[in-house]
């Protein structure tokens, strides 16, 4: 499991292929007052490929990705071979600093990292500072996908655990939204807390109501009037359930059939990721360079767009969706951001695991370490800095 440098490096060839495709786009027509009701606007779309396709400079972002410090491993996967393992790790100037995993989800990737990982590794006065590794998913970014079915959530956990041993981290933290959520659970569960010693989620879901038998304080706390806040989460949860889950649906049943758009169609791809990069942030200002270097990056990916979605149909064969039954001692933290896609009362998000830090925001959404890295930190050091609940968990590993 050697670990190899790694540089982004898209061929001539496979930009040109993309230009093409570009230039033969067909648009679909729209209905003249259908805004975002229907979908992704037309006027959108004709201006991101349009932008796509002449003024986006993919070296520039290219030797802009280059600047972080990637590498490649390969990882042994019980039943499923070797795979190759792209990731970020960057080191902190403090000794002591705390190892972090960070785990992003769908249509997330390893860039989600980029503004807080200086953030994270830099020497603050009286806070903690860590090391960061943050993976990119098999079947994600540059990291080989499985070849086989039945590649699920432990498996990934399997895979991002023997990521954090061989590179020396036998006792580490983690941080994780969206699949993150769910695949570092599963880390808690599998691997702590002797090598995992605290987890952390932007992405608290429970599969429901806490149980009057398991958990009797948070079950009266959940019958007593919620506060406005929770109100306001389980509306949004409500649209998110009713107006904006198909693709979950398409994603966990027949993800072959919607994997010949994602990988044959540049528009069709950039329409199904923009979507939600809209839909699930807090007006996030997104510009016309951030959505492009997003989608490219699925685009150009080792595996392919369409690898991405199969996490979806594994999980759902293999697991269940059943996240919550993995409860594990290991101290557990959260933060929920109000426009995030599932958005649940504390009284829920308390039984998640043993929780030990919890903190409600008034704004930001799904993407908290690109919408609002900043108190996505501080919140972690808040968690894991002196007086906090999760202080030196890692022995001899207190940040300072």
């Amino acid at each position: 499991m050697t670990e190899v440098p790694f540089t982004v490096n898209i061929l001539d060839s496979e930009l040109e292929d993309l230009r093409k495709k570009l230039e033969g786009t067909r648009f679909p027509d729209e209905l003249e007052d259908a805004k975002w009701d229907y979908g992704v606007p037309l006027s959108d779309m004709k201006r991101l490929v349009g932008l796509w396709k002449e003024g986006f400079h993919w070296r520039k972002i290219e030797k802009s990705i280059n600047e972080l410090p990637q590498f490649t491993r390969d990882i042994e996967v019980d039943d499923f071979g070797t795979l190759s393992i792209h990731y970020l790790h960057k080191k902190s100037e403090v000794k002591d600093a705390i190892p972090l995993l960070f785990v992003h989800g769908w249509p997330g990737h390893f860039l989600e990292v980029r503004k807080i990982l200086p953030l994270l590794v830099e020497a603050k006065p009286d806070q903690p500072s860590f090391h960061v590794i943050a993976l990119s998913l098999p079947g994600y970014g540059f990291s080989e996908a499985p070849k086989k079915k039945g590649f699920g959530l432990k498996k990934h956990a399997e895979v991002a655990h023997k990521l954090m041993v061989s590179l020396g981290y036998t006792e580490y933290v983690t941080q994780g939204g969206d699949w993150g959520f769910a695949i570092t659970q599963f880390l808690a569960s599998l691997y702590g807390p002797k090598h995992v010693k605290a987890w952390h989620t932007n992405f608290p879901v429970k599969e429901g109501p806490p149980s009057v038998l398991k958990n009797p304080i948070s079950y009266i706390s959940h019958l007593l009037p919620w506060s406005a806040k929770e109100k306001a989460g389980l509306q949004r949860t409500q649209w998110f359930m009713t107006q904006g889950s198909g693709y979950f649906t398409e994603h966990s049943t027949q993800p072959q059939t919607l994997a010949y758009s994602l990988a044959d169609s540049p528009v069709g791809l950039l329409a199904w990721i923009y979507e939600k990069l809209v839909n699930w942030t807090d007006s996030y200002p997104w510009t016309d360079e951030e959505v492009l270097e997003w989608v490219s990056v699925y685009w150009f990916s080792r595996a392919g767009p369409a690898a991405s979605i199969r996490i979806y149909y594994e999980s759902k064969h293999v697991e269940n969706f059943i996240f919550n039954n993995v409860y594990s001692p290991t101290p557990f933290g959260y933060s929920i951001f109000p426009k995030d896609i599932i958005v649940q009362p504390k009284s829920w998000c308390q039984t998640i695991g043993n929780t030990v830090f919890e903190k409600v925001h008034d704004d930001g959404g799904h993407f908290a370490a690109v919408e609002r890295p900043d108190v996505l930190v501080s919140d972690l050091r808040e968690m894991f800095g002196k007086g906090g609940p999760a202080f030196g968990v890692v022995p001899g590993k207190n940040g300072y």
